[in-house]
């Protein structure tokens, strides 16, 4: 919080008063700003290095760069094309527009290490040891958190998102291979047992519901 409010004057205020036509977004200590070009991007660099200098601060030598949101209509060479901010990878995609065209578009979507941290969580709900639960407890218990994720991650290029959440039904077949026993060692017929049952219930879990539209069910 402290250090939240020393940054509110040592870089926003300093940012609004002295580079008013550069916006930014920050969180913490996470910030991007916007620059027109590379000659201006370099500019502000050198200026908050002197600024960071004068409050006791350092820029951190990894995290700090310039980056060239290359596009459709952006189309230089630069060595850094990409970056991460608050869990999403922002860099060149495919987009469609309300045409249903095809274009490259600077967007973005669910990071790397934003995917492995949902992974790494739902790993450690331990489905498969959880026998004793039926699948409208393990929704009720789980599905804030999966709702939650969709939520955020799947405000923007939501098809990246996908991937990550089809290893909830990898885990949930897994689980169902222990819960039943015509099911045990039989991993390929679980996974179609929970199909069968998102097709019927399709509400019982949010990514569920959400698999299911794309897939047109």
């Amino acid at each position: 919080m402290l250090a939240n409010l020393f940054l509110h004057y040592a870089f926003d205020k300093w940012m609004e008063r002295e580079h008013s036509s550069i916006p930014f977004e920050r969180y913490a200590d996470d910030a991007v700003c916007h620059c027109k070009n590379q000659a201006q991007a370099e500019y502000l660099l050198r200026r908050l290095n002197e600024r960071m200098s004068e409050v006791g601060l350092e820029l951190h030598p990894e995290k700090t760069k310039i980056v060239y949101c290359k596009d459709g209509d952006r189309r230089k060479d630069f060595a850094l094309t990409r970056f991460d901010f608050f869990g999403y990878t922002y860099r060149a995609r495919r987009s469609k527009n309300k045409w249903g065209k095809y274009f490259i578009n600077f967007t973005p979507a669910i990071s790397n290490k934003a995917a492995k941290a949902i992974r790494h969580t739902s790993r450690g709900w331990n489905w498969p040891k959880r026998s004793d639960k039926d699948l409208e407890d393990l929704s009720q218990m789980f599905n804030p958190i999966i709702q939650g994720w969709i939520n955020y991650y799947g405000r923007y290029y939501k098809s990246a998102l996908y991937p990550t959440l089809r290893c909830l039904d990898r885990r949930l077949a897994m689980w169902a291979t222990r819960k039943y026993k015509r099911l045990r060692c039989h991993r390929r017929r679980a996974a179609q047992w929970l199909n069968r049952i998102a097709r019927r219930q399709p509400n019982l879990f949010a990514h569920w519901r959400l698999m299911n539209a794309v897939a047109g069910r």
